[in-house]
């Protein structure tokens, strides 16, 4: 790859993450009436890992070299696919509602800016700080007229919150100990321990029952590969490349996507409070993100 085709492709790869993370609600919306959250995610994690181990296998990917490194890359996996990923489907299969459940994970980038600093050493400068109020305070303003749609259960609410903390330690845990593996193997490792965690909750917990309906496939397929092999992926190599904290307000557009996402497939229509918080969330990332003029 040239130097110009690498720099347009790092300039454009912040936002393909945004816009393949937002349709993560096509396989919750399109998959889950047909399937149980931890039967779902099972499924899904299986399938991804064989598809990550073939690949390692065929391209002779390197594997982590010792017991420490494998288990620090499973400790990722499990907190970032196996908790974020099966507290925000459980949650929403107990009737917490999409933009509720967004906004209480949207506390994420803050909370990850929180432990920046004394675990990472990453150093967070006032207009940093200033731009991850204003990026919350957008995520709130897309999602408020939602807020009332579905609150669920206390205990639906904390699987909600279990997701914001898996997902916050899953990013600091990926920069400072599991940055440098290689995707396809890592990423092997990481399904295959989110796998048998979301087998034994659903042996628990669920019935196992799927009704394999084209739309349950269709679903399966997209969060398999455009969400697992695709986003994923462009997620670890942003983690790897930049601050993690910088990395994490990238979440802050994911809902104004979504919503942009669901217009044209669902004509949900945008009121303004919806579009002053998509731009509100974008001065917030911008904030963070672009460099300081030179003085």
């Amino acid at each position: 790859m040239s130097s110009r085709a690498r720099a347009l492709w790092l300039a454009a790869m912040p936002g393909l993450f945004v816009f393949l993370w937002s349709t993560g609600f096509i396989g919750a919306k399109f998959g889950l009436p047909f399937v149980e959250p931890c039967t779902f995610l099972a499924i899904r994690f299986w399938l991804v890992a064989g598809l990550l181990l073939a690949l390692s296998l065929a391209m002779k990917a390197p594997w982590p070299k010792g017991t420490a490194q494998i288990l620090h890359i499973a400790l990722a996996g499990l907190l970032v696919h196996g908790v974020y990923l099966g507290g925000v489907f459980a949650s929403i299969h107990q009737g917490v509602e999409a933009g509720v459940s967004a906004l209480i994970v949207g506390v994420q980038p803050l909370l990850t800016a929180l432990l920046a600093g004394p675990v990472l050493g990453e150093r967070v400068t006032l207009r940093a700080w200033v731009g991850l109020v204003l990026g919350f305070g957008g995520v709130a303003l897309v999602v408020w007229n939602k807020l009332g749609l579905g609150l669920g259960t206390p205990f639906a609410m904390g699987l909600s919150g279990l997701a914001l903390l898996g997902m916050t330690a899953g990013t600091i845990h990926q920069k400072k100990f599991c940055a440098g593996m290689d995707i396809r193997s890592g990423g092997a490792i990481q399904f295959v321990a989110a796998a048998a965690m979301m087998t034994l909750l659903a042996s628990i917990f669920e019935t196992g029952v799927v009704d394999p309906t084209p739309q349950f496939w269709f679903a399966l397929g997209w969060l398999v590969f455009v969400m697992s092999l695709g986003a994923i992926t462009l997620l670890y190599i942003l983690i790897r490349q930049g601050e993690a904290y910088r990395v994490s307000t990238l979440f802050y557009l994911v809902p104004a996507s979504t919503a942009l996402i669901a217009l044209v497939l669902f004509d949900e229509r945008l009121g303004p409070t919806a579009l002053g918080g998509m731009a509100l969330a974008a001065i917030g990332v911008a904030l963070v993100n672009l460099p300081a003029k030179p003085r």
